[in-house]
């Protein structure tokens, strides 16, 4: 099948070609949707090579597991809802491990964007540091919903399908994980303008919610068994 067809193909068709046996349809799956599950997955984890192996086990078993799709939600949703799990297996494991938080600079730095590290002023990098810090404290159910939420934009509704969970739970994780950050955050809400909004799909709080950061530009691999990371958003 040639490449204009496969990228004129919605998701599902993608998914149901896969599962026919079209060799090419999952890597079109995965080059659409990479950056976002990479960015989620970066985010949740905070550490580039646990996040790169999580996103390569959530696709793997969605190539696996490609037949149990049923059509009750959207294919991206799905593929979210493989890679959070993924990565909160990945943090629980950790914590059992009492593997300490990554709160070190040269770590850090990794988080940020290459492009953003060398134009953003000093000021926005060192608000980015102390914000994945802060994060990094939260735990691992709290961390993902603020991700999906605060940092990645999705509405609560579409959250709650990601996890899994009834809206009220997100609404109560990223009240929860906004109040641990907030003792740690103060300092930096000094000139932050307007009030709480607590209304809106986005359930966004001005001055307690983590800004979004820049999506990783690295690319990788199309296949499900060797993606490391990001690729080029089309």
């Amino acid at each position: 099948m040639d490449d204009d067809t496969l990228r004129d193909a919605d998701d599902q068709d993608l998914l149901a070609r896969h599962v026919k046996g079209d060799p090419d349809a999952f890597g079109e799956l995965v080059r659409r949707h990479r950056d976002r599950l990479w960015a989620v997955a970066l985010r949740t984890l905070g550490d580039r090579e646990e996040a790169a192996d999580a996103v390569q086990d959530a696709l793997v078993s969605a190539y696996r597991a490609a037949h149990t799709f049923r059509g009750q939600s959207a294919v991206t949703t799905w593929l979210h809802r493989i890679t959070v799990n993924a990565c909160l297996d990945r943090a629980r494991k950790a914590a059992s491990r009492k593997t300490s938080p990554v709160d070190d600079t040269e770590r850090l730095d990794q988080l940020l964007e290459p492009h953003e590290s060398a134009e953003a002023p000093a000021e926005r990098q060192d608000l980015h540091r102390e914000l994945l810090a802060a994060l990094r404290t939260l735990p691992a159910e709290q961390r993902a919903a603020l991700v999906l939420v605060d940092m990645q934009g999705y509405p609560v509704a579409e959250a709650a399908r990601v996890l899994d969970v009834p809206t009220g739970t997100v609404k109560s994780r990223c009240a929860r994980g906004r109040a641990r950050l907030l003792p740690l955050l103060t300092h930096l809400r000094t000139g932050t303008r307007g009030s709480d909004d607590s209304g809106g799909g986005r359930n966004r709080r001005p001055g307690t919610s983590v800004p979004p950061a820049t999506e990783p530009r690295d690319a990788g691999p199309n296949g499900p068994a060797a993606v490391k990371g990001g690729g080029g958003r089309t």
